[in-house]
């Protein structure tokens, strides 16, 4: 008698199984990393990572090859969270409405990215795709703010360098970690400075 032949679409089951796992494990291993550096570890070592995401440490070398790996995959999810704060579109009646969501927006986003940012600094020297992260933060940051600004306002290239700066995650770093503004004081701040700036323009 001969044996039934095997479909070979018969594997793609277990195939596609096993990648959504590694998938699901990768996942899990990144949202652990949020999770321990968000405690204020800056720098949690491999062992930690693997106990909170409870798999073998063997299984975070596989799906990422070095920490620095881990940190890109860090950054990746946190982008794609935080996309709609830093990047959505602002709808307002005025322009002066549309700066002060685009400070209440900032101020969710940075507030959670506060500790992970942190955290990427004390390996940013040795990681280029950390390094190109914090260029497109930089660059997203402003093209945001230029999107809410009238034509007044972007054409002095100085004064839109000035909100750009007031406005911008490295203000409200310094205002949470070395002034010690709390969020709601911190949020007036920059209001206040941006209202500063504008002054009668536009």
């Amino acid at each position: 008698m001969t044996a039934p032949t095997k479909s070979p679409l018969a594997a793609e089951p277990v195939i596609d199984g096993r990648r959504l796992r590694s998938e699901m494990s990768r996942l899990r291993i990144v949202e652990a990393m949020i999770a321990l550096v968000s405690e204020g570890l800056t720098m949690p070592p491999a062992e930690a990572v693997a106990a909170r995401a409870g798999v073998g440490l063997r299984t975070v070398f596989r799906l990422f090859e070095d920490m620095d790996g881990l940190y890109r995959g860090m950054q990746a999810v946190m982008t794609e969270r935080l996309g709609g704060l830093l990047e959505g579109p602002i709808e307002a009646s005025d322009w002066h409405e549309a700066i002060n969501i685009l400070i209440d927006r900032r101020a969710e986003a940075f507030e959670m990215m506060l500790p992970l940012q942190m955290a990427a600094d004390s390996v940013r020297t040795r990681s280029a795709a950390l390094r190109d992260g914090r260029l497109r933060l930089v660059r997203g940051q402003r093209d945001t703010l230029l999107a809410a600004l009238p034509a007044a306002i972007q054409g002095d290239a100085e004064l839109v360098e000035a909100l750009n700066l007031a406005l911008s995650f490295e203000a409200w770093r310094r205002l949470r970690t070395d002034q010690g503004a709390d969020i709601a004081r911190a949020r007036a701040i920059m209001r206040r400075i941006a209202t500063a700036l504008v002054g009668d323009t536009a």
